[in-house]
């Protein structure tokens, strides 16, 4: 398990065990790849992001970061795996968030992307997420930097 403080200094336990702090998790959160790029949206406040969001109460987290991805970028997913867990624990509230690894079988143009501005590709992350004003607060902590040596370790990137 690794714990340690996110953007805005909350403490978060990030485990790539099986559901390790809740077997039904709010939130989702993936990593996603498509013809070789990183796929992310771009959120209409906060920057470049993975997709993600919350899970409603009639889907299960894996449906959720399904539904999400297509919302946010048109994405169909080929395939989406479970990588891992975290927990923030906010001052006013706990967080639960599954991590998701998605492989991208096609992107499709829609009219609404819901909160953001649609899908984003990157042929590499820039080495200073954590400083670039450009993305999200979701990509300048440890879950990202955990999680891309998670799927590298894993050989599901390289």
């Amino acid at each position: 398990m690794h714990v340690f403080k996110d953007y805005y200094h909350n403490t978060v336990k990030l485990s790539f065990e099986e559901k390790p702090f809740s077997s039904h998790p709010k939130h989702v959160w993936a990593i996603c790849r498509y013809q070789g790029k990183w796929l992310l949206t771009e959120h209409e406040d906060r920057g470049y992001e993975f997709p993600g969001g919350k899970v409603e109460p009639d889907e299960e987290a894996d449906q959720a970061a399904i539904r999400e991805i297509q919302e946010e970028t048109g994405a169909v997913v080929r395939e989406l795996t479970y990588i891992g867990q975290y927990q923030v624990l906010g001052r006013e509230k706990v967080i639960v968030k599954n991590i998701y690894f998605a492989d991208i079988e096609k992107l499709v143009k829609q009219d609404t992307y819901f909160e953001t501005k649609g899908p984003v590709l990157f042929a590499d992350l820039p080495r200073s997420i954590a400083k670039n004003k450009n993305f999200s607060f979701i990509m300048k902590d440890d879950v990202l930097r955990q999680s891309l040596a998670y799927l590298e370790k894993n050989g599901l990137i390289r």
